[in-house]
C-alpha cells in the first residue's frame, strides 16, 4: 500500500532566505575566475524591480537640534510622521525606511509619487501657518524612477535610489521637490505641472529637475 504524502498548502519564503541566496551569489562573484556578467544577470533576475523612489528630509534640522535640544528634535520628527505618513499611505506609498528625520518611500507608479510629494508639501504649508518658526515642518523631497535591486522589505539599491537621496537630502532645500531625468521623462507628458532645470545635478542622472507647484 502506498504511503500518502500530504503536500503543504502554502510555502513562505522569508527575507533571510532571500538574503542567504544573495550572499551566496556575492561570494561567487568575488572569485577572480567567476563569470560576473552571468552572476549580475542572475541577481537582477531575482531581485530587480521597477519602482519610483522618494527621499524626504526636514531642512535645517541640525541647526534646530543645536538650538533647541534633542527633545525638540524628537517632537518635530513625531509631528512630521503624524502629518506625512497618512498622505503617503493614501497615495499607495510604501514607507520602507526611516533614518532620523529622513524617509525613504517606494511607489509602483511615478505619478503617484509626484502627487504624494506635492500633497506632503501642501500639508506642511497648512500645518506651519499657526506654528512658531522652531515648530515648522520644512520638507524637501527627491524623486527617482527605474530599475532597482529590492531585497524584501529591508532596502533597495540602484542609481535612481542614489539620485533621489541626493536630491532629497544633500541638494534639497525646504519646499523643494526635485527629480531625476528618468522620473521627469516618466511623468512630464501627462502632468499639468511645470518642470525647470534644478540648481544642481548629482552624478547618476544627466539632468535633475525642479517641480513647480502651488503650495496651497
Amino acid at each position: 500500500m502506498l504511503n500518502h504524502v500530504l503536500l503543504p498548502t502554502s510555502h513562505c519564503v522569508t527575507y533571510p532566505a532571500m538574503q542567504a541566496r544573495l550572499n551566496k551569489l556575492l561570494v561567487e562573484r568575488a572569485h577572480q575566475s567567476s563569470d560576473r556578467e552571468a552572476i549580475d544577470a542572475q541577481i537582477w533576475d531575482l531581485y530587480g524591480e521597477t519602482w519610483a523612489v522618494m527621499f524626504t528630509d526636514l531642512a535645517g534640522f541640525s541647526r534646530h537640534v543645536a538650538n533647541f535640544g534633542v527633545t525638540h528634535f524628537l517632537q518635530v520628527i513625531s509631528e512630521s510622521f503624524r502629518v506625512y505618513i497618512p498622505i503617503i499611505e493614501s497615495h499607495s506609498g510604501l514607507l520602507l525606511k526611516v533614518e532620523g528625520d529622513s524617509m525613504m518611500v517606494l511607489f509602483r507608479r511615478p505619478e503617484r509619487a509626484l502627487a504624494c510629494a506635492i500633497a506632503m508639501q501642501q500639508a506642511g504649508h497648512a500645518y506651519n501657518k499657526d506654528r512658531d518658526d522652531a515648530e515648522k515642518l520644512l520638507l524637501s523631497a527627491g524623486l527617482g524612477f527605474g530599475k532597482v535591486l529590492k531585497f524584501g522589505d529591508q532596502d533597495v539599491y540602484g542609481s535612481e535610489v542614489n539620485v533621489a537621496c541626493k536630491l532629497g537630502e544633500d541638494l534639497g532645500r525646504h519646499w523643494m521637490v526635485q527629480c531625476s531625468q528618468d522620473f521627469h521623462d516618466a511623468v512630464e507628458a501627462d502632468s499639468a505641472l511645470k518642470f525647470e532645470p534644478a540648481p544642481e545635478t548629482p552624478l547618476g542622472t544627466p539632468q535633475a529637475w525642479q517641480v513647480i507647484y502651488e503650495r496651497e
